[in-house]
């Protein structure tokens, strides 16, 4: 058995409650058993509370970048990228298959009402286990073998899950940067559910609301994930007031909020945060003219020289903080692409092989990133515990003869008069590489690419689409190739989800057929029929079954190499740089930090809740 404390406790008594007067509610402040956040040994300087942080964001959608930031979740990822909790207490682990998860006594909503083992009642056996409510069934982080725990309620504050065999996904997906949320604000909640409502009362608000049904009601009043409804109670640090749309949304301090300092002042330290919607085409404008207080979002590094001019007038730095992805950009062949010609060419690993041996990173690197990145696929980085170089380097250096070799090799050695390969059916090797044109960083990459391709006698065109009318073409087979990012999962550790390197989602790009058939349980989509993705597939099992570290990681590694070896993905370069914009005044921003979704959940890992103004 383990079990999982965090920094925290009665220790701090009744000198925790302060603020109550501040905020006019004598019952106002932190739970009696808060998380405390140590200032000092996180190389931070305890703050003083009040100001207001202004941030930028381009879609109305973009409000989950606040819960996304926020880092706040049951269990969280500590500096070592070791799971600990953060909402919870602590939590006990036997066998990889039982985990109780303990809350902190007093712990309250943002409106006050406790937090509570109903929550989790709640959510399952009136939420997932509702047909209207939950038609996609479990999340299968919830299922082993197909299989769902089972849940029981020990105590008020105390809930556990146990499994017949191990569960290895289910601490991580409650850490995640878009956390499993395996609880819902019941006492809220409840007013929108047809099991504790008014029939009448629950079909007026149907109407009031202008949707069909209940359920559609339950659903859009509960998003946690985007927090749009300014209604709902949340344990995030500061809450949404604003209804959508808006072009203006204002996130309240939430009086309730679980961690304080050392010194018992509770957190958030900033009173207040606005996000501003902008075009994303104006973001880094309107940023380098002094508009946001922390941004990243929608800046890129050729931004840099800009921002950087302005920082001395408008009062504002610029880190540059090493990306966490795999790799900046990722070309991705469509291994199910719906033309059978091209199925086999992109199935083939030569072919693959050949593709990223003809990529010229260092001229990239040079005249793209000023020779700041690193030269090499799209593998974990070089501050993951997993990290091998043999990964990163796989077949990405630049060799055009062994390109053109392997090419030949695999069957596509004749060409047209201009010296343009041609496929086994006589057509141009003419490969579309399809984008979701948001980036003129991709657009000039694969400018390049299409020079050095050229030496291959493969002609390149690039193809800008909207994202979800690309993540619908690669789904339905009709893209050769697209573009997308690296792995998310740069930094992972062996109990991360090694799930980007199987096929388990039709929103994977290079084989989508094969990831419906998984998500699907075969019902649609392709079983996969390549040896080497077949193993994949079997070592993603395994790692769903482990017990231990020390197996975790040896599936991981087992797993890197053959997506490494195969160059399922085509990688360009690794470890670029993320301009942020950080008000001069704001204290406790690190200047060295890594931008990530995951595990740092971008600002969320440094603890946003913890930064402050210094007047």
């Amino acid at each position: 058995m383990g079990k999982y404390f965090n920094s925290g406790g009665k220790i701090l008594g009744l000198a925790l409650w302060l603020g109550a007067a501040s905020m006019g509610a004598a019952q106002a402040g932190p739970p009696e058993e808060p998380r405390v956040v140590n200032m000092a040994e996180l190389g931070k300087v305890a703050g003083k509370r009040g100001g207001t942080l202004k941030i930028l964001m381009a879609k109305p959608k973009d409000i989950r970048m606040m819960v996304i930031y926020s880092g706040t979740r049951l269990v969280t990822y500590n500096d070592s990228f070791k799971l600990a909790p953060d909402i919870l207490k602590s939590f006990d682990v036997v066998e990889g298959r039982q985990f109780t998860l303990h809350l902190r006594k007093g712990h309250k909503w943002s409106d006050g009402q406790p937090f509570t083992s109903e929550d989790f009642r709640y959510y399952w056996e009136d939420v997932a286990y509702n047909k209207e409510l939950a038609r996609g069934g479990l999340s299968n982080k919830l299922l082993v073998d197909g299989n769902p725990p089972k849940f029981e309620v020990l105590d008020e504050l105390t809930v556990r899950y146990t499994w017949e065999s191990a569960n290895p996904l289910f601490l991580t997906a409650l850490a995640g940067a878009r956390p499993l949320y395996i609880y819902k604000p019941a006492h809220y909640m409840k007013q929108f559910h047809a099991k504790y409502q008014d029939k009448a009362k629950l079909d007026q608000m149907v109407i009031d609301n202008k949707v069909q049904k209940w359920s559609s009601l339950h659903v859009r009043k509960g998003r946690q994930y985007r927090p749009e409804n300014p209604d709902m109670p949340t344990l995030q640090q500061w809450m949404n007031t604003t209804n959508p749309p808006s072009e203006h949304y204002i996130f309240k301090r939430n009086p309730y909020f679980h961690r304080v300092d050392e010194k018992g002042t509770q957190l958030p330290y900033i009173d207040t945060v606005i996000v501003n919607m902008s075009s994303s085409a104006i973001i880094a404008a309107k940023t380098g003219g002094g508009e946001s207080d922390l941004q990243a979002r929608y800046l890129r590094f050729d931004n840099y020289a800009f921002l950087k001019k302005g920082a001395e007038t408008h009062k504002y730095k610029v880190y540059l903080w090493p990306n966490g992805k795999g790799s900046q950009m990722t070309i991705l062949p469509n291994l199910n692409v719906a033309d059978p010609v091209w199925r086999k060419v992109m199935q083939d690993v030569r072919v693959r092989r050949a593709l990223s041996m003809g990529i010229n990173r260092p001229e990239i690197n040079e005249a793209i990133y000023f020779g700041l990145a690193q030269e090499t696929g799209n593998s974990v980085l070089p501050s993951s515990p997993l990290y091998k170089e043999e990964y990163a380097v796989a077949w990405a250096d630049y060799d055009v003869e062994e390109a053109n070799e392997l090419l030949d090799e695999a069957g596509l050695d004749k060409r047209n008069g201009d010296g343009t390969r041609l496929l086994p059916d006589g057509r141009e090797m003419v490969i579309t590489v399809e984008t979701a044109g948001e980036s003129t960083e991709e657009t000039d990459v694969l400018q390049l690419i299409t020079e050095h391709w050229k030496e291959l006698g493969i002609k390149l065109f690039s193809k800008p689409t909207q994202r979800d009318i690309l993540r619908r073409r690669i789904t339905n087979g009709d893209t050769i190739m697209s573009v997308w990012q690296g792995l998310n999962r740069g930094l992972a550790t062996p109990d991360m989800n090694p799930e980007e390197l199987a096929p388990v989602s039709p929103l994977q790009g290079i084989w989508p057929k094969w990831g419906q058939y998984y998500e699907t349980k075969g019902v649609a989509g392709e079983a996969p029929d390549l040896p080497e993705v077949i193993k994949l597939s079997e070592l993603y099992q395994s790692w769903r079954k482990a017990t231990s570290v020390e197996e975790q990681a040896k599936i991981w590694h087992a797993m890197l190499s053959i997506f490494t070896d195969q160059v399922y993905t085509i990688g360009i370069v690794s470890g670029t740089l993320q301009p942020v914009v950080v008000n001069e005044h704001l204290r406790n921003v690190p200047k060295e930090g890594i931008y990530s979704f995951e595990p740092t959940a971008y600002f969320g890992h440094y603890l946003p809740d913890t930064f402050w103004f210094d007047e």
